[in-house]
Protein backbone atom coordinates (compact mmCIF):
# COMPACT_ATOMS: atom_id res chain seq x y z
CA UNK A 1 0.00 0.00 0.00
CA UNK A 2 1.40 2.96 -1.16
CA UNK A 3 1.68 5.77 1.84
CA UNK A 4 1.90 9.15 1.64
CA UNK A 5 1.92 13.15 3.86
CA UNK A 6 -1.47 14.04 3.76
CA UNK A 7 -1.89 17.20 0.90
CA UNK A 8 -2.84 19.74 4.14
CA UNK A 9 -0.06 19.71 6.80
CA UNK A 10 -0.15 22.63 9.82
CA UNK A 11 2.72 25.28 9.09
CA UNK A 12 4.71 24.42 12.30
CA UNK A 13 4.63 21.32 15.15
CA UNK A 14 6.04 21.80 19.00
CA UNK A 15 6.25 19.36 21.53
CA UNK A 16 4.54 20.95 24.34
CA UNK A 17 7.30 21.71 27.66
CA UNK A 18 6.54 18.15 29.30
CA UNK A 19 6.35 15.98 26.27
CA UNK A 20 10.18 17.69 25.17
CA UNK A 21 11.55 17.06 28.22
CA UNK A 22 10.28 13.40 27.61
CA UNK A 23 11.69 12.76 24.58
CA UNK A 24 15.11 15.10 25.63
CA UNK A 25 15.14 11.91 28.69
CA UNK A 26 14.75 9.02 25.75
CA UNK A 27 17.24 10.11 23.54
CA UNK A 28 19.94 9.60 26.90
CA UNK A 29 18.69 6.11 26.74
CA UNK A 30 21.17 5.14 23.91
CA UNK A 31 25.06 5.75 23.33
CA UNK A 32 26.47 8.60 21.64
CA UNK A 33 26.19 8.23 18.02
CA UNK A 34 23.20 5.91 18.27
CA UNK A 35 20.43 8.38 19.17
CA UNK A 36 18.89 7.77 15.93
CA UNK A 37 17.46 4.47 18.21
CA UNK A 38 15.14 6.34 19.50
CA UNK A 39 12.75 7.49 16.51
CA UNK A 40 9.82 5.55 16.93
CA UNK A 41 9.14 6.29 20.74
CA UNK A 42 9.57 9.96 19.57
CA UNK A 43 7.48 10.16 16.26
CA UNK A 44 4.84 8.01 18.67
CA UNK A 45 5.18 10.45 21.00
CA UNK A 46 4.18 13.14 18.85
CA UNK A 47 1.35 11.01 17.53
CA UNK A 48 -0.01 10.85 21.08
CA UNK A 49 0.03 14.23 21.17
CA UNK A 50 -1.83 15.69 17.98
CA UNK A 51 -3.26 12.31 17.07
CA UNK A 52 -1.57 11.92 13.63
CA UNK A 53 1.68 12.23 12.00
CA UNK A 54 2.61 15.78 10.08
CA UNK A 55 5.61 16.39 8.53
CA UNK A 56 6.41 18.91 10.41
CA UNK A 57 6.22 16.99 13.19
CA UNK A 58 8.49 14.20 11.42
CA UNK A 59 10.90 16.92 10.73
CA UNK A 60 11.24 18.37 14.05
CA UNK A 61 11.89 14.76 15.28
CA UNK A 62 14.37 14.34 12.62
CA UNK A 63 16.28 17.55 14.18
CA UNK A 64 16.39 16.38 17.66
CA UNK A 65 18.06 13.11 16.89
CA UNK A 66 20.52 14.76 13.83
CA UNK A 67 18.62 12.70 11.10
CA UNK A 68 17.95 13.54 7.41
CA UNK A 69 14.47 14.38 6.84
CA UNK A 70 13.93 11.44 4.44
CA UNK A 71 15.45 9.05 7.18
CA UNK A 72 12.76 9.67 9.91
CA UNK A 73 9.92 9.85 6.76
CA UNK A 74 10.97 6.27 5.73
CA UNK A 75 10.10 5.25 9.05
CA UNK A 76 6.96 6.80 9.45
CA UNK A 77 5.88 5.90 6.41
CA UNK A 78 7.04 2.05 6.49
CA UNK A 79 4.89 1.34 10.02
CA UNK A 80 1.15 1.16 9.75
CA UNK A 81 0.66 2.32 13.34
CA UNK A 82 1.83 5.78 12.56
CA UNK A 83 -1.58 7.81 11.17
CA UNK A 84 -0.20 10.26 8.47
CA UNK A 85 -3.52 12.27 7.91
CA UNK A 86 -5.93 13.72 10.40
CA UNK A 87 -8.01 11.21 12.32
CA UNK A 88 -11.01 11.70 13.91
CA UNK A 89 -10.63 14.64 16.95
CA UNK A 90 -12.01 12.07 19.57
CA UNK A 91 -11.00 8.71 18.42
CA UNK A 92 -9.70 6.88 15.44
CA UNK A 93 -11.20 2.99 15.37
CA UNK A 94 -8.96 0.22 14.08
CA UNK A 95 -11.07 -2.92 12.80
CA UNK A 96 -8.67 -5.85 12.91
CA UNK A 97 -9.79 -7.78 9.59
CA UNK A 98 -7.78 -10.63 9.91
CA UNK A 99 -9.02 -14.77 9.71
CA UNK A 100 -10.13 -14.90 13.01
CA UNK A 101 -11.99 -11.95 13.26
CA UNK A 102 -13.22 -11.89 9.84
CA UNK A 103 -14.71 -15.40 10.37
CA UNK A 104 -16.66 -14.17 13.60
CA UNK A 105 -17.98 -10.93 12.19
CA UNK A 106 -15.36 -8.36 11.31
CA UNK A 107 -17.28 -7.17 8.17
CA UNK A 108 -20.12 -6.27 10.06
CA UNK A 109 -18.41 -4.33 12.29
CA UNK A 110 -16.50 -2.33 9.15
CA UNK A 111 -20.51 -2.09 7.68
CA UNK A 112 -20.92 -0.13 11.20
CA UNK A 113 -18.20 2.20 10.73
CA UNK A 114 -19.24 3.00 7.05
CA UNK A 115 -23.02 3.85 8.23
CA UNK A 116 -21.91 5.77 11.57
CA UNK A 117 -18.59 7.45 10.54
CA UNK A 118 -17.88 7.49 7.11
CA UNK A 119 -18.15 5.47 3.64
CA UNK A 120 -14.95 5.20 3.47
CA UNK A 121 -11.59 4.61 5.92
CA UNK A 122 -9.29 7.66 6.93
CA UNK A 123 -12.44 9.83 6.40
CA UNK A 124 -13.18 11.70 9.26
CA UNK A 125 -16.86 11.90 10.22
CA UNK A 126 -18.76 15.15 9.68
CA UNK A 127 -18.65 15.99 12.84
CA UNK A 128 -15.21 15.66 12.99
CA UNK A 129 -15.13 13.48 15.86
CA UNK A 130 -14.56 9.75 14.52
CA UNK A 131 -12.58 8.16 12.10
CA UNK A 132 -12.07 4.36 10.90
CA UNK A 133 -9.55 1.86 9.17
CA UNK A 134 -9.15 -2.09 8.89
CA UNK A 135 -5.93 -3.63 9.80
CA UNK A 136 -4.17 -6.70 9.80
CA UNK A 137 -4.22 -9.12 13.25
CA UNK A 138 -4.11 -7.24 16.34
CA UNK A 139 -3.13 -10.67 17.98
CA UNK A 140 -6.92 -11.09 20.01
CA UNK A 141 -7.92 -13.84 18.03
CA UNK A 142 -9.51 -16.02 21.27
CA UNK A 143 -11.78 -12.42 21.58
CA UNK A 144 -12.56 -12.10 17.90
CA UNK A 145 -14.41 -9.46 16.80
CA UNK A 146 -12.60 -6.71 17.95
CA UNK A 147 -11.09 -3.16 17.12
CA UNK A 148 -8.22 -0.76 18.78
CA UNK A 149 -9.67 2.23 20.01
CA UNK A 150 -7.00 4.78 20.55
CA UNK A 151 -4.77 3.28 23.06
CA UNK A 152 -7.23 0.03 24.32
CA UNK A 153 -8.55 -3.16 23.03
CA UNK A 154 -12.38 -3.44 22.58
CA UNK A 155 -13.00 -6.99 22.19
CA UNK A 156 -15.89 -9.58 21.71
CA UNK A 157 -17.53 -7.49 19.66
CA UNK A 158 -21.46 -7.36 18.26
CA UNK A 159 -22.36 -4.99 15.99
CA UNK A 160 -25.29 -3.86 18.44
CA UNK A 161 -22.22 -3.23 21.08
CA UNK A 162 -19.98 -1.78 18.64
CA UNK A 163 -22.90 0.88 17.47
CA UNK A 164 -23.37 2.17 21.03
CA UNK A 165 -19.99 2.23 21.67
CA UNK A 166 -19.82 4.49 18.76
CA UNK A 167 -22.84 6.71 20.39
CA UNK A 168 -20.86 6.85 23.29
CA UNK A 169 -17.42 8.31 22.15
CA UNK A 170 -19.51 10.98 20.58
CA UNK A 171 -21.37 12.01 23.43
CA UNK A 172 -17.76 12.08 25.62
CA UNK A 173 -18.13 8.90 27.33
CA UNK A 174 -15.43 6.23 27.04
CA UNK A 175 -16.61 2.73 27.40
CA UNK A 176 -14.48 0.35 29.69
CA UNK A 177 -12.08 -1.62 27.25
CA UNK A 178 -11.50 -5.45 26.82
CA UNK A 179 -14.43 -8.46 26.59
CA UNK A 180 -17.56 -7.01 25.81
CA UNK A 181 -20.17 -9.24 26.49
CA UNK A 182 -18.81 -10.09 29.86
CA UNK A 183 -16.46 -12.58 30.38
CA UNK A 184 -12.85 -12.26 32.01
CA UNK A 185 -10.10 -12.06 29.70
CA UNK A 186 -10.26 -14.93 27.02
CA UNK A 187 -11.40 -17.67 28.87
CA UNK A 188 -13.85 -19.97 27.13
CA UNK A 189 -16.87 -18.45 26.44
CA UNK A 190 -18.56 -21.05 28.89
CA UNK A 191 -16.13 -20.21 31.96
CA UNK A 192 -13.02 -21.86 32.86
CA UNK A 193 -12.61 -25.37 33.26
CA UNK A 194 -9.64 -25.14 34.88
CA UNK A 195 -7.39 -23.13 37.87
CA UNK A 196 -10.66 -22.79 39.34
CA UNK A 197 -9.25 -21.77 42.61
CA UNK A 198 -7.14 -18.84 41.06
CA UNK A 199 -7.72 -14.82 41.73
CA UNK A 200 -9.17 -13.68 38.44
CA UNK A 201 -12.88 -14.12 36.90
CA UNK A 202 -14.00 -14.78 41.00
CA UNK A 203 -12.42 -11.78 42.84
CA UNK A 204 -11.35 -9.25 39.71
CA UNK A 205 -13.73 -7.56 37.10
CA UNK A 206 -11.12 -7.28 34.83
CA UNK A 207 -7.76 -8.05 34.00
CA UNK A 208 -4.88 -5.88 34.97
CA UNK A 209 -4.74 -3.82 31.73
CA UNK A 210 -8.47 -3.42 31.53
CA UNK A 211 -8.26 -2.36 35.02
CA UNK A 212 -5.64 0.09 35.12
CA UNK A 213 -7.29 1.83 31.37
CA UNK A 214 -10.07 2.21 33.31
CA UNK A 215 -8.54 3.51 35.95
CA UNK A 216 -6.60 6.19 34.44
CA UNK A 217 -9.40 7.04 31.92
CA UNK A 218 -7.04 7.58 28.93
CA UNK A 219 -7.88 5.22 26.07
CA UNK A 220 -8.61 8.09 24.07
CA UNK A 221 -6.59 10.90 25.33
CA UNK A 222 -4.20 13.10 23.68
CA UNK A 223 -0.93 13.03 25.83
CA UNK A 224 0.46 16.16 26.56
CA UNK A 225 3.34 14.67 29.12
CA UNK A 226 1.26 15.81 32.02
CA UNK A 227 -1.68 13.27 32.54
CA UNK A 228 0.77 10.37 33.62
CA UNK A 229 3.84 9.71 34.60
CA UNK A 230 6.94 10.96 33.05
CA UNK A 231 9.96 8.33 32.56
CA UNK A 232 12.69 9.73 34.56
CA UNK A 233 15.68 11.03 32.38
CA UNK A 234 17.77 7.79 31.64
CA UNK A 235 20.79 7.94 34.69
CA UNK A 236 18.89 10.11 37.09
CA UNK A 237 19.26 8.27 39.39
CA UNK A 238 19.11 10.69 42.44
CA UNK A 239 15.92 12.62 40.91
CA UNK A 240 13.63 11.72 43.52
CA UNK A 241 15.89 13.29 45.66
CA UNK A 242 15.56 16.27 43.81
CA UNK A 243 12.02 16.45 43.20
CA UNK A 244 9.58 14.71 45.99
CA UNK A 245 6.92 14.66 43.74
CA UNK A 246 9.05 12.62 41.23
CA UNK A 247 9.75 10.15 43.85
CA UNK A 248 5.64 10.07 44.53
CA UNK A 249 4.28 9.52 40.87
CA UNK A 250 6.86 8.23 39.05
CA UNK A 251 7.21 4.19 39.26
CA UNK A 252 10.80 4.17 37.76
CA UNK A 253 12.32 6.08 40.86
CA UNK A 254 11.65 4.88 44.57
CA UNK A 255 11.90 6.87 47.74
CA UNK A 256 15.60 8.13 49.30
CA UNK A 257 17.05 6.24 52.40
CA UNK A 258 18.42 8.15 55.50
CA UNK A 259 22.20 8.08 53.91
CA UNK A 260 20.42 9.78 50.38
CA UNK A 261 20.62 7.09 48.23
CA UNK A 262 17.54 6.28 46.41
CA UNK A 263 15.89 2.61 47.72
CA UNK A 264 15.48 -0.58 45.25
CA UNK A 265 19.17 0.81 43.52
CA UNK A 266 21.02 -1.21 41.02
CA UNK A 267 22.47 -4.07 42.45
CA UNK A 268 26.13 -4.03 42.37
CA UNK A 269 26.23 0.07 41.70
CA UNK A 270 28.25 0.85 45.16
CA UNK A 271 30.41 -2.35 44.81
CA UNK A 272 33.68 -2.95 42.51
CA UNK A 273 32.63 -3.91 39.30
CA UNK A 274 32.69 -7.69 38.63
CA UNK A 275 34.80 -9.33 36.15
CA UNK A 276 33.53 -11.82 33.47
CA UNK A 277 33.21 -14.94 35.45
CA UNK A 278 32.08 -13.79 38.43
CA UNK A 279 28.53 -15.44 38.53
CA UNK A 280 27.69 -14.51 42.46
CA UNK A 281 24.43 -13.73 41.35
CA UNK A 282 23.81 -16.25 38.90
CA UNK A 283 24.06 -14.37 35.79
CA UNK A 284 27.14 -13.33 33.46
CA UNK A 285 28.07 -9.77 33.18
CA UNK A 286 29.25 -7.96 30.15
CA UNK A 287 32.34 -9.37 28.84
CA UNK A 288 35.26 -7.05 29.39
CA UNK A 289 37.62 -5.81 31.48
CA UNK A 290 36.57 -4.74 35.30
CA UNK A 291 36.18 -0.79 34.02
CA UNK A 292 33.34 -1.70 31.59
CA UNK A 293 31.72 -4.45 33.02
CA UNK A 294 27.77 -3.61 34.34
CA UNK A 295 25.97 -5.11 36.41
CA UNK A 296 22.18 -5.60 34.83
CA UNK A 297 19.22 -3.75 36.93
CA UNK A 298 17.00 -5.11 38.45
CA UNK A 299 12.84 -4.40 37.74
CA UNK A 300 11.88 -1.21 38.81
CA UNK A 301 15.36 0.90 39.49
CA UNK A 302 16.54 3.04 37.30
CA UNK A 303 19.33 2.03 35.76
CA UNK A 304 23.35 4.01 37.20
CA UNK A 305 24.55 7.13 36.23
CA UNK A 306 27.79 6.24 34.69
CA UNK A 307 30.70 8.56 35.24
CA UNK A 308 31.47 11.66 32.93
CA UNK A 309 27.52 11.65 31.94
CA UNK A 310 25.60 14.93 33.21
CA UNK A 311 22.56 14.55 35.12
CA UNK A 312 20.72 15.14 31.48
CA UNK A 313 21.18 15.53 28.02
CA UNK A 314 23.18 13.19 25.74
CA UNK A 315 25.62 10.79 27.10
CA UNK A 316 28.52 11.62 27.60
CA UNK A 317 30.05 7.80 28.31
CA UNK A 318 33.43 6.77 26.05
CA UNK A 319 33.71 3.22 27.28
CA UNK A 320 33.42 0.60 24.93
CA UNK A 321 32.40 -2.64 26.17
CA UNK A 322 31.80 -5.86 24.31
CA UNK A 323 28.64 -7.09 24.40
CA UNK A 324 26.86 -10.39 22.55
CA UNK A 325 23.21 -10.32 21.76
CA UNK A 326 21.26 -7.97 19.26
CA UNK A 327 22.58 -5.51 17.01
CA UNK A 328 21.18 -2.23 16.17
CA UNK A 329 20.99 -0.78 12.90
CA UNK A 330 24.23 -0.13 11.90
CA UNK A 331 24.99 -3.97 12.69
CA UNK A 332 26.55 -2.86 16.00
CA UNK A 333 25.93 -4.66 18.97
CA UNK A 334 23.40 -2.89 20.80
CA UNK A 335 25.30 -0.45 23.13
CA UNK A 336 29.09 -0.37 21.88
CA UNK A 337 31.12 2.30 19.73
CA UNK A 338 32.63 1.92 17.32
CA UNK A 339 36.57 2.51 16.75
CA UNK A 340 35.70 5.66 15.61
CA UNK A 341 34.12 6.93 18.29
CA UNK A 342 36.61 5.18 21.07
CA UNK A 343 39.53 7.08 18.78
CA UNK A 344 37.45 10.47 19.13
CA UNK A 345 37.93 10.56 22.59
CA UNK A 346 41.20 9.25 23.10
CA UNK A 347 43.33 11.63 20.18
CA UNK A 348 42.29 15.18 20.73
CA UNK A 349 44.09 16.02 17.05
CA UNK A 350 44.42 18.91 15.34
CA UNK A 351 41.95 21.90 14.75
CA UNK A 352 41.51 22.17 10.77
CA UNK A 353 41.76 25.55 9.30
CA UNK A 354 38.17 27.45 9.20
CA UNK A 355 36.27 29.94 7.38
CA UNK A 356 34.33 32.48 9.66
CA UNK A 357 31.48 32.81 6.52
CA UNK A 358 30.72 30.57 3.32
CA UNK A 359 32.64 31.12 0.19
CA UNK A 360 30.93 33.95 -1.89
CA UNK A 361 29.59 31.61 -4.13
CA UNK A 362 27.51 30.14 -0.93
CA UNK A 363 27.48 27.45 1.29
CA UNK A 364 27.80 23.54 0.23
CA UNK A 365 24.84 21.52 1.24
CA UNK A 366 26.68 19.53 3.67
CA UNK A 367 23.66 17.34 4.03
CA UNK A 368 24.66 15.27 0.97
CA UNK A 369 27.29 13.79 2.89
CA UNK A 370 25.90 10.66 4.54
CA UNK A 371 25.92 10.88 8.03
CA UNK A 372 24.98 14.78 8.27
CA UNK A 373 21.82 16.11 8.92
CA UNK A 374 19.84 19.31 9.49
CA UNK A 375 21.60 19.62 13.04
CA UNK A 376 24.93 18.37 12.09
CA UNK A 377 25.23 20.48 9.09
CA UNK A 378 24.50 23.70 11.56
CA UNK A 379 26.42 22.56 14.32
CA UNK A 380 29.66 22.35 11.22
CA UNK A 381 28.71 25.85 9.85
CA UNK A 382 29.28 26.89 13.32
CA UNK A 383 32.61 25.37 13.95
CA UNK A 384 33.58 26.98 10.79
CA UNK A 385 33.27 24.10 7.78
CA UNK A 386 31.13 25.24 5.09
CA UNK A 387 32.36 23.44 2.06
CA UNK A 388 32.88 20.03 0.62
CA UNK A 389 36.28 20.79 0.01
CA UNK A 390 37.26 22.11 3.17
CA UNK A 391 35.99 18.49 4.88
CA UNK A 392 38.05 16.40 1.81
CA UNK A 393 41.31 18.06 3.30
CA UNK A 394 41.28 16.49 6.87
CA UNK A 395 43.72 15.05 7.94
CA UNK A 396 43.97 11.91 10.39
CA UNK A 397 44.24 14.43 13.39
CA UNK A 398 41.95 16.83 12.31
CA UNK A 399 39.26 14.40 11.60
CA UNK A 400 40.28 13.16 15.49
CA UNK A 401 39.54 17.07 16.21
CA UNK A 402 36.57 17.01 14.34
CA UNK A 403 35.03 14.08 15.90
CA UNK A 404 36.00 14.89 19.41
CA UNK A 405 34.12 18.04 19.07
CA UNK A 406 30.84 16.88 17.68
CA UNK A 407 28.97 16.91 20.92
CA UNK A 408 26.35 14.63 20.69
CA UNK A 409 27.87 12.80 17.38
CA UNK A 410 31.86 12.02 18.45
CA UNK A 411 33.06 9.75 16.39
CA UNK A 412 30.48 10.07 13.13
CA UNK A 413 32.79 11.63 10.83
CA UNK A 414 35.45 8.77 10.93
CA UNK A 415 32.51 6.50 10.97
CA UNK A 416 30.73 7.14 8.10
CA UNK A 417 34.04 8.49 6.25
CA UNK A 418 32.82 11.85 5.38
CA UNK A 419 36.30 12.31 3.73
CA UNK A 420 36.01 10.22 1.09
CA UNK A 421 32.51 11.27 0.56
CA UNK A 422 33.36 15.23 0.77
CA UNK A 423 36.61 14.38 -2.03
CA UNK A 424 34.09 12.85 -4.46
CA UNK A 425 31.51 15.91 -3.73
CA UNK A 426 34.34 18.43 -4.05
CA UNK A 427 34.74 17.41 -7.75
CA UNK A 428 31.22 17.65 -8.52
CA UNK A 429 30.90 13.75 -8.12
CA UNK A 430 28.05 12.30 -6.68
CA UNK A 431 28.28 9.67 -3.97
CA UNK A 432 25.71 6.68 -3.90
CA UNK A 433 24.12 8.68 -0.97
CA UNK A 434 24.23 11.92 -2.54
CA UNK A 435 22.83 10.25 -5.71
CA UNK A 436 19.41 9.35 -3.72
CA UNK A 437 19.01 13.00 -2.52
CA UNK A 438 18.06 14.70 -5.82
Amino acid sequence: MLRRLHKDQPETFAFTPANQAWAEAQVTKYPEGRQASAIIPLLWRAQEQEGWLSRPAIEHVADMLGLAYIRALEVATFYFMFQLQPVGAVAHIQICGTTSCMICGAEDLVAVCRDKIASRPHVISEDGKLSWEEVECLGACANAPMAQIGKDYYEDLTTERFAEMLDQFRAGEVPVPGPQNGRFTSEPLGGVTSLTDAAGSKDEAANGSVALAHRIGDTIKRIDGTEVPLVAPWGRANQADDDPEVAARDPMMGPSGPDGKQAGRVRGQADAPRTRGDASDGRANVRGSDATAKAKPEAGTVAPEPEGRPAAGIAKTHETPTVTGTTDTDGMPAGTQTAAESTATADPGTKPATMDAPKSTGADDLKRIRGVGPKLEKMLNGMGFWHFDQIAAWSDREIAWVDGNLEGFKGRARRDEWVKQARVLAEGGETEFSSRQT
